[in-house]
């Protein structure tokens, strides 16, 4: 018989957690599926799926009040909150549905509705006092976000993007602070959802963009739209029902002024929930902020004498990439590396793929320039504005800016970062280029439709295979010239 209960244990049975169970049940039937709290994962319940239908709502109302320039007038548009947010709520919980449907073929005795902690490396003490021992442990306990300490001040009418998606109806009113991909998705559509909304973000950052032009145009681009004070010192206090914010740009005087909001919302990012469940009683070498040192390749936790601890961190528990696709791979690794236990294998992981889900939409592709500057690589770049590009202008979607980075001695493709039309799809096609190790010139191999978004994309690629002398620059202003251009 086995020295230990079972051979895996994982506590959280978010997207992570369910990935990881499937794979170790490849290997092992002595599997305990941790998880005390809600069912359904993070994506499901509060995250891309419910903020998804927002802003399906507030993209047909916007559109529905932008039909003149094509010659339609479709007249007054109203929006009915309470009807938005039954049809979120609706939707919303079909998804969570989907997943618990999931959960449920899973064994019965494999899954443990309680939290648990860590006693040591291999031994997890249950809420109701049970020890449980494992050979392995993997931790995809998910994340939660972060509220700073000022913003308290607003007491109950202070929410964070989970009660957004319980709302009954529509508030009048609701500064959101962060301009990250949270803040800017809710923003924007509570904005078009007919809601007054100021964005507050530090820095100037918009999203995930890094390269300095591209972000100089979202900031136009969204600031034009609705009020976004994108570095911004910020004073919150309390008055009655209301929450009022006073706020100076630190670099343009101009900006600076006093408002009354309904709520305040902050989307200030998320923290892993590595915080309750007792890594301080295990080998593992934790930072100052109590987080793990992880091997991102095997999912391994590194013990204090430098070895790879019987312990694997996966998720948005692991802080990297707090995205879905991110979080599946991960727990792929983790249970499969957690099974076999101690052999321990180091995965290629696939190349980067980031959206926002904005108007203009926002990507990012294999490596952005922040990422490629800090390593130190010597890459050039080549771009197309879609305030220019064919399909863009006669769909009336003619913002953004696209940038492709190009390696200056190989000419292979490493990345790009979009704001643009079709961003989502547009960063698919780079990605899957990228993981091909295609070069710029064989990219352009490929063949491109008339007219269509992904001409612009081709422009982009011919003005960086131009910056790298591996061909002529397309001519200017050619409205997507075909394969002679």
């Amino acid at each position: 018989m086995s020295e230990y209960d079972v051979d895996v244990a994982i506590l959280g049975a978010g997207t992570a957690g369910m990935a990881a169970y499937r794979e170790a049940a490849r290997q092992t039937d002595r599997i305990a599926l941790i998880d005390g709290g809600p069912l359904g994962t993070t994506c499901a319940r509060v995250g891309c799926m419910p903020s998804k239908l927002l802003i399906a709502a507030a993209d047909a109302a916007h559109e529905a009040r932008h039909t003149a320039k094509f010659g339609v007038h479709a007249g007054d548009v109203t929006v009915d909150g309470v009807a938005v947010m039954h049809r979120l709520r609706t939707e919303r919980d079909r998804f969570v549905g989907f997943v618990k449907e999931a959960v449920d073929e899973f064994k019965d005795d494999h899954l443990i509705r309680q939290n648990a902690r860590f006693v040591d490396d291999h031994t997890l003490e249950l809420a109701d006092g049970t020890r449980l021992s494992a050979r392995t442990v993997i931790i995809a306990t998910g994340s939660r976000p972060a509220v700073p300490a000022p913003f308290e001040v607003a007491v109950d009418r202070l929410i964070i993007n989970d009660d957004v998606f319980d709302w009954q109806d529509l508030p009048r009113s609701v500064a959101v602070f962060g301009a990250g991909v949270i803040g800017l998705e809710l923003g924007q559509a509570l904005s078009r959802l007919g809601v007054r909304v100021h964005l507050f973000g530090m820095g100037n950052a918009v999203g995930p963009l890094s390269d300095p032009d591209l972000v100089a145009y979202a900031r136009d681009t969204f600031g034009a739209e609705f009020a976004a004070h994108f570095d911004a010192e910020t004073k919150i206090t309390r008055d009655g029902d209301a929450v009022v914010v006073q706020w100076r740009n630190r670099k343009d005087a101009s900006d600076t002024g006093e408002e009354r909001f309904d709520f305040l919302l902050a989307a200030t990012g998320r923290r892993p929930n590595l915080d309750r469940i007792g890594l301080e009683n295990t080998s593992l070498v934790l930072d100052a902020r109590g987080t793990p040192d992880i091997d991102p390749q095997s999912m391994q936790a590194r013990t204090k004498s430098d070895t790879g601890a019987p312990i694997f961190v996966t998720g948005d528990a692991a802080v990297d990439l707090p995205l879905l696709h991110e979080a599946a791979d991960e727990g792929r690794i983790a249970g499969e590396n957690a099974a076999r236990y101690p052999e321990v294998y180091r995965r290629v992981r696939r190349t980067g793929l980031g959206v926002v889900f904005s108007d203009p939409q926002i990507a990012i592709a294999g490596r952005g320039h922040k990422a490629l500057t800090e390593a130190g690589v010597d890459f050039a770049y080549g771009e197309v504005s879609f305030e220019d590009q064919g399909r863009a202008r006669v769909i009336g979607k003619d913002k953004g800016l696209l940038r492709v980075y190009g390696d200056r001695e190989t000419g292979l493709l490493l990345g790009a970062e979009i704001i643009g039309p079709a961003a989502e799809h547009l960063a698919h096609l780079l990605a899957w280029t990228i993981e091909s190790k295609l070069t710029v010139t064989e990219v352009l191999q490929r063949p491109f439709y008339h007219p269509v978004i992904e001409e612009g994309l081709r422009t982009a690629l011919r003005n960086l295979a131009a910056t790298l002398d591996f061909g002529p620059n397309p001519p200017l202003r050619c409205i997507d010239c075909g394969p002679g251009g």
